[in-house]
């Protein structure tokens, strides 16, 4: 069952999956696409260009604006940004120019983080908290700093690996006994047999 406070305000139009959760101060557009069981923390905006995944968790004062993509169980922290214009210009109309983003499946995206438009965001990557991404993030990447640089690999779970950032290795969450394989500086995930 799905929970909008009374506070919130979701125009006509606009798809939320069964299970989600609306809390105090939402907005979501009209065109918006929802996926079940998501949670919108207070003070959330959400463009009509955007598309939403399930089970992801958007923290208070986030605004997901158009051109937006995130995909299922995609984590995003407390006032983390997302931008969809490049060079913006209060003078300068460029709605006609935005840069789409996609943040892949079971991402995180940090407390205060930014991510620039036109950048996308591997599955299962992790960036820290204040991070700047201002380049395409790779799937299972530890990214912090500013501007973001990768500094580490990320399990499924969340944990860092202990892996090299690039070369060839192999390592196993802690918590899970999943493994993770690196050939150069990729990694892929190997499933249990």
């Amino acid at each position: 069952m799905t929970f909008i406070h009374d506070t919130a305000i979701v125009d006509e139009g606009a798809v939320i999956g069964d299970g989600s959760r609306v809390w105090h101060w939402v907005h979501i557009c009209g065109g918006a696409v929802i996926g079940e069981n998501c949670s919108f923390g207070q003070n959330v905006f959400v463009g009509n260009k955007v598309v939403i995944g399930r089970n992801v968790k958007i923290q208070n004062n986030v605004s997901v604006y158009d051109n937006v993509v995130l995909e299922d169980d995609v984590f995003c922290g407390p006032s983390m940004v997302f931008t969809n214009v490049y060079n913006p210009r209060s003078a300068v109309s460029r709605k006609d120019e935005y840069r789409s983003t996609r943040v892949g499946k079971g991402a995180t995206l940090g407390a205060n983080c930014t991510i620039v438009c036109g950048n996308d965001i591997g599955e299962y990557a992790f960036v820290a908290a204040g991070a700047v991404v201002n380049r395409p993030v790779k799937p299972y990447a530890l990214m912090a700093g500013v501007p973001a640089r990768q500094v580490g690999w990320m399990s499924r779970f969340g944990e860092q690996l202990d892996l090299p950032l690039t070369g060839d290795g192999e390592a196993v969450c802690p918590h899970t006994g999943d493994r993770y394989q690196l050939k150069g500086s990729e990694i892929t995930f190997v499933p249990k047999k």
